[in-house]
């Protein structure tokens, strides 16, 4: 099914937060519905610090972030653990055999094959910011290398037989790459065929933030001006049957916010089927502009030409969303936000504004948040989600979810 639109320009998005009708996309998704707004009551909490990442791998939740310490939902001894454990999806059981010693934050998870992980992050030796563990010991894997230097990784995707890296790196291994790069999921070992490279940093070299694939695209977001020389301001699609930039430009992230945010694009997600995305940005309340500053806005995938606007827009009115997750019934958002629907406020709650403290969701096809409202305490914020058959993870730096003590890790359950 092919997905129309008539887009209205990007100010009247920013204003009213509304996409004008459209065919939906026909996901085939595992969560049909939105998630309950009661979390479970299994997950384990992190008892202190920040986590960034998720990845599963088969029934087994790895998480990484900042922090020292885990325990079960049920109780017992306090488990140290430096910057990665894993759970059993399903009791919330923490491995004991799973205690990888990590001197630095992870920022980036992905699944690897054969119940392997990947762990990404500002790590050093002997890993140096990329490692493959097992997730049934946390032992390295042997034959994988792919050390990282001059920089740390933000963000990985695994797409079959090959690892996408993001970060603000200059080398991997002995091969130059610049933010990003595409190894070998086997052995580490770069893609000499791969060589997308990003410039002209917004303050400072250029760096990867978030990134999504599904097929034949790599959407990626960042401190970015260009790609491969072409004009991508914090945003751009990758065509993964040529490894060249694909013939998707938009203007929307050009504008500045405010000067302590000179990138401020955070998490992006893609549709399951892989016809839209949704970007996340911070960056300060910017009213009655069009600016996506404090935003999260979709944007077709398939899209052509150097005018490509988003499809709507849904401002929260001054505060931070870092992360995002679509499925077929949703895009959860979540930050320290205390608003969406808010395109008139400015640190304030303007007309029609939606109270969704700390996370909410949006409606996929008209940009409006939807009644789910769970609340959290706000925090720094939300900054990781994963989206499974059984729910919707959250990983933050608080420990109010759905007011319930689920501290820094917690999962909304499908119904």
């Amino acid at each position: 099914m092919r997905v129309t639109t008539a887009l209205l320009p990007v100010a009247s998005l920013v204003t009213c937060a509304a996409v004008i009708p459209a065919v939906p996309a026909s996901a085939g998704t595992a969560q049909p519905r939105v998630v309950s707004e009661n979390p479970v009551n299994t997950t384990p909490h992190v008892l202190d610090g920040i986590v960034t990442a998720f990845a599963l791998v088969g029934r087994t939740v790895v998480v990484g972030g900042e922090f020292s310490a885990v325990r079960e939902a049920r109780g017992g001894e306090d488990l140290p653990r430096a910057n990665v454990f894993a759970f059993d999806l399903y009791t919330g059981r923490v491995l004991r055999d799973f205690a990888p010693d990590l001197d630095g934050p992870v920022a980036a998870l992905a699944a690897g094959p054969g119940d392997t992980v990947y762990v990404g992050g500002a790590f050093g030796a002997p890993y140096r910011g990329l490692a493959r563990l097992r997730v049934s010991d946390g032992a390295p894997v042997d034959g994988f290398s792919a050390p990282v230097y001059g920089g740390d990784v933000t963000s990985l995707v695994r797409l079959g037989g090959a690892l996408y890296v993001g970060g603000d790196f200059s080398r991997i291994g002995r091969s130059p790459r610049t933010a990003l790069a595409r190894v070998d999921a086997e052995t580490g070992a770069v893609d000499p065929r791969f060589t997308v490279t990003p410039g002209d940093g917004r303050r400072g070299d250029p760096r990867i933030y978030a990134m999504a694939a599904v097929r034949d695209r790599l959407v990626v977001d960042g401190s970015f001006t260009t790609l491969d020389g072409l004009r991508r301001p914090q945003l751009g699609v990758i065509d993964l049957t040529t490894g060249r930039v694909a013939d998707w430009r938009t203007e929307a992230y050009a504008p500045a916010c405010k000067p302590d945010f000179p990138s401020y694009v955070r998490g992006l997600d893609l549709s399951p089927d892989g016809r839209y995305f949704v970007v996340v940005t911070t960056g300060g309340p910017a009213p009655r502009t069009s600016k996506l500053c404090d935003s999260a806005a979709r944007f077709e995938t398939y899209a052509k030409g150097e005018a490509v606007r988003p499809t709507w827009v849904n401002l929260t009115g001054g505060d931070s969303l870092y992360a995002v997750a679509v499925t077929g019934s949703a895009v959860y958002v979540g930050g320290h936000q205390r608003w969406l629907d808010n395109p008139r406020g400015a640190d304030t709650a303007g007309p029609g504004a939606a109270r969704r403290p700390g996370i909410g969701a949006i409606d996929p096809v008209t940009g409006r948040a939807l009644r789910w409202n769970p609340t959290r305490e706000r925090g720094i914020g939300v900054k990781a989600f994963l989206t499974v058959k059984t729910g919707l993870l959250v990983g933050s730096d608080t420990t109010e979810l759905g007011h319930e003590y689920h501290a820094r890790v917690g999962m909304f359950p499908t119904t």
